[in-house]
């Protein structure tokens, strides 16, 4: 499992976002600035639609108020899905997606779960990553949103800023 100070793995995944989808690589996404990346199990499924993603949606003003340039959203669906979901979500022009429809990210963080049926999902989790190093990681161990949920970030955030002060 990555851990904090680890630098991202560079995989090949696709960026959705304001303006469509893209090609990219994550270290293109997450190398630059100050990214809150956060990673659900999957698109539309209950707990990631109706509590995950929608706390980041709703304080992406605060993210950018504390000097976060990007906050993303990864899942292990297509892109199709990903995008679906994101429009539906009115979520693009506030979160972009990566959409790790073969998992490469997943496993290239070490956060992958196992939901039986479902198939080798993301492990709820957030991060905060500063030009590409991991600075603080919340990885979820109980069901819900807790500490990997928009409110926790934004207090990591918060103490980050005091530390440096």
């Amino acid at each position: 499992m990555i851990h904090e100070g680890d630098l991202i793995p560079s995989v090949p995944t696709k960026l959705i976002d304001a303006h469509g989808v893209t090609d990219t690589a994550t270290d293109t996404v997450l190398g630059k600035g100050l990214v809150v990346l956060f990673g659900v199990p999957g698109a539309f499924t209950p707990t990631c639609d109706t509590a995950h993603l929608p706390g980041f949606v709703a304080n992406a003003p605060k993210f950018a108020a504390h000097g976060v340039d990007r906050v993303v959203c990864a899942t292990v669906n297509d892109h199709f899905v990903t995008k679906s979901w994101a429009e539906r979500s009115e979520a693009l022009g506030k979160v972009d997606f990566l959409a790790d429809g073969h998992g490469a990210l997943r496993d290239g963080l070490g956060l992958g779960k196992d939901f039986g049926d479902l198939g080798n999902r993301f492990q709820r989790f957030a991060m905060i990553i500063r030009d590409g190093k991991v600075l603080k990681l919340f990885v979820q161990d109980v069901s819900g949103v807790t500490v990997s949920g928009a409110p926790a970030v934004l207090m990591a955030l918060e103490a980050l800023k005091a530390d440096v002060a």
